[in-house]
């Protein structure tokens, strides 16, 4: 039952299905999203929203976001690092970061910590849920959600003690050990602490280091959360999160496989000490109170073998070999590697009043939300590049200050009209070594009207209209023209319909939306590959430039069904159409015309499907499989990736106080491109442009046990 305050290519004989939840309940658990203002049910809740539960993430084995992505319609990653660290939503997003400073359109949070721009670091262990919004959240999140936000959450800490240790072992020498305990420690006060260890050698040889973890994984996560409950009416949560990510980066080869040459790999990343302290209060009859104020301070490295190979071809010999049939001949080459090392602080405080049922307004029939929000974050960035004859640093400075308001008027038994609006005032101050400087401070304003329909009691209608935004900003390589030296702010409105239900005795729940999405200076990034003049190799100018439009439309729909006490079946699909609006692309050949043209990472289809059967006995059996159409890898090249269907499997054990279980994820090995750009990096056909790719994970098989206490 719905209760509003708690392509085509579907027909295809593979249907599959996300989601999954525990296949032995016949009747489904209320799903709450906890990125909302008020923590709706996910079947009421007027937007496109997917939660992926524990048990999906279990059922996977995903130890990081990107193993989970595909279970939400039209998001899609990219890597160009050890980790999918920047997502598209719907098409919009964006692909990569290496100096210039960005403004990301996909935000993420973590236990209520901002840690957007920082998705190596988005692990899932000892995880409740991931939300996955889409559409542009003007109200609640502003100018980091144009695209929508996806917000991890972690088990609360429990008032029983309870406890668990997880170990997982895998080919490419994969381990992971975890351990987990709650309860109370006091009158009132409820702790969990949790820790966990994840490493692999990576899915790379590297032949001339004759080694195989050049790409490896080794990230740590530590995370303490505490509740106490100071009185009937006041309670404080605490989190505290540690992230360590050693990873190494050398993804790319000279013969687009999984065998890279590259002398000096580069390495992926991240370390961080964040925290968040939230006191919630019900002081007044006529509303709540909640203060949050949030942290963090860490630092990221990234860097990667510019050449992809080894030592600098001199022309004193014919070709340069590390075993026999992997030789490079010999054209002038060029020895290069890139280095970015940035410091990160950020600070958050959110001080809002929501409405009681005592303090609804205009006889009972609307309920409010208002708030007022202060940011400040600061990234000192140092980049060390064979090219620079001197060490390039930079200094950027983030403000924002925002106030947000919504209403939610009951206008009839049926019909719920909800507005909401935030004025935000977005500051930034940059400079750098190369004595480019830019100071800039922009009004922006986003918000929705939408209006939720009750049809029945098991089916909800809604349509909305949504104004997003996000920053404008400097591009920083000092050889581009000052045409290019700005960009201006992009905005989005984003139409919205959609249906949720709750069918056969709630048995089955479905939700479907269509979007149609008008994007206006669309901000893209162009990257121009440069012969240097000495010709000692390849020089790129990135920069971000505003289209004159844009447009994104679209389906999705989502279904979880429990077909019976045993096997449950959950599916979810996108179908996406995007293009270029008067968008003119400079290149060093000239100016080209993009109009018609797809937009990047923006697949025209997409699903997933997983079907979990619970044998008996304590014995559950899941297959699932993945598929996503060809993509553009960039805006300013026409390199695809290639459609691909992957399959996962997983068969578990689940005893009195213990699990065992054997998965396999892509099962039949294919090759999924998770990156890909088109310039000249090869020097036995003298540098001649052509199409690289990264691969993701190939055929993964383990085993992996938990014990609870």
């Amino acid at each position: 039952m719905i209760c509003r305050k708690t392509p085509l290519f579907l027909a295809v004989s593979a249907a599959v299905f996300t989601l999954p939840t525990y296949a032995d309940q016949s009747a489904m658990e209320e799903v709450v999203v906890t990125a909302d203002f008020r923590q709706t049910d996910v079947q009421s809740i007027p937007e496109a929203t997917t939660v992926v539960g524990a048990a999906a993430i279990e059922q996977r084995s995903a130890d990081h976001l990107e193993s989970l992505l595909a279970l939400a319609p039209n998001v899609n990653f990219t890597s160009g690092a050890s980790r999918g660290r920047f997502f598209q939503i719907r098409g919009i997003g964006e692909r990569s970061q290496y100096v210039d400073p960005v403004n990301p359109s996909v935000g993420l949070r973590v236990d209520g910590i901002d840690m957007t721009g920082l998705g190596g670091g988005a692990g899932l262990f000892d995880v409740q849920q991931v939300e996955v919004l889409r559409g542009p959240q003007g109200t609640r999140f502003g100018a980091n959600a144009l695209a929508g936000m996806i917000n991890i959450e972690s088990n609360d800490p429990t008032e029983q003690f309870e406890g668990m240790v997880s170990g997982k072992l895998g080919n490419y020498n994969t381990k992971a050990l975890g351990a987990v305990v709650s309860g109370e420690v006091g009158p009132g006060l409820n702790m969990r602490l949790s820790a966990h260890q994840n490493s692999s050698d990576g899915y790379i040889h590297n032949a001339y280091l004759d080694r195989d973890d050049t790409n490896n994984i080794d990230e740590q996560l530590v995370r303490l959360k505490g509740n106490l409950a100071l009185d009937e009416r006041n309670t404080l949560a605490l989190t505290w999160l540690y992230i360590d990510v050693d990873n190494g980066f050398d993804a790319f080869s000279l013969d687009n496989n999984r065998t890279t040459y590259s002398d000096n790999p580069g390495v992926d990343r991240q370390n961080t000490h964040a925290a968040a302290l939230t006191w919630t209060s019900e002081m007044a009859e006529a509303f709540d109170l909640r203060v949050h104020a949030s942290g963090s301070n860490g630092n990221t490295e990234y860097s990667y073998d510019e050449d992809w190979a080894y030592g600098e071809y001199d022309g004193t010999t014919d070709n340069i070999c590390v075993t026999p049939g992997t030789c490079l001949a010999n054209q002038g080459g060029y020895s290069s590697t890139d280095q970015y090392l940035r410091d990160h602080r950020r600070r958050e405080l959110d001080v809002r009043l929501t409405s009681t049922e005592a303090g609804q307004l205009f006889s009972g029939s609307t309920d409010w939300v208002v708030g007022v929000y202060r940011m400040t974050r600061s990234e000192d960035m140092t980049r060390f590049y064979t090219w620079n004859t001197e060490t390039f640093f930079s200094d950027l400075n983030t403000a924002s200050t925002a106030v947000y308001g919504e209403l939610s008027v009951q206008a009839s038994d049926d019909l719920v009209v909800t507005t909401g609006v935030r004025s935000e005032q977005w500051n930034t101050d940059y400079d750098d070594s190369n004595a480019i400087n830019n100071d800039r401070t922009e009004s922006l304003w986003g918000g929705k009207v939408a209006l939720e329909y009750l049809l029945n009691s098991t089916q909800l209608a809604y349509a909305s209209l949504a104004r997003g935004y996000k920053a404008g900003g400097v591009n920083t390589d000092q050889d581009i023209s000052e045409d290019h030296r700005t960009f201006d702010t992009e905005f989005n409105n984003a139409l919205e319909a959609g249906l949720k239900s709750s069918l056969l005795d709630d048995t089955l729940r479905t939700r479907v939306a269509a979007f149609y999405i008008q994007r206006k200076d669309q901000q893209v990034k162009s990257s121009l590959a440069v012969q240097n003049e000495d010709n000692s190799g390849i020089s790129f100018q990135d920069y971000l430039a505003n289209a004159a439009e844009g447009v994104n439309y679209g389906l999705e729909l989502e279904t979880d069904w429990a077909l019976s006490e045993q096997l449950n079946w959950t599916f979810s699909g996108g179908w996406l159409q995007t293009k270029f609006i008067d968008y003119q692309y400079e290149t060093a050949d000239g100016t080209f015309s993009m109009n018609g043209r797809e937009q990047a990472q923006s697949p025209t289809y997409s699903f997933a499907n997983s079907l979990a059967y619970a044998v008996g006995n304590g014995l559950t059996l899941v297959l699932e499989n993945e598929a996503k159409d060809s993509f553009y890898f960039s805006d300013s090249h026409y390199e695809e990736s290639t459609a691909y269907v992957m399959w996962h499997a997983r068969v578990a054990y689940d005893g009195s106080n213990y699990q065992l279980a054997v998965y396999g994820r892509n099962l039949t090995d294919v090759e999924q491109e998770v990156r890909g750009f088109h310039f000249g990096n090869d020097p036995r056909d003298g540098y001649t442009n052509e199409r690289w790719v990264q691969y993701g994970d190939p055929r993964l098989v383990g085993v992996e046990g938990k014990y609870y206490f």
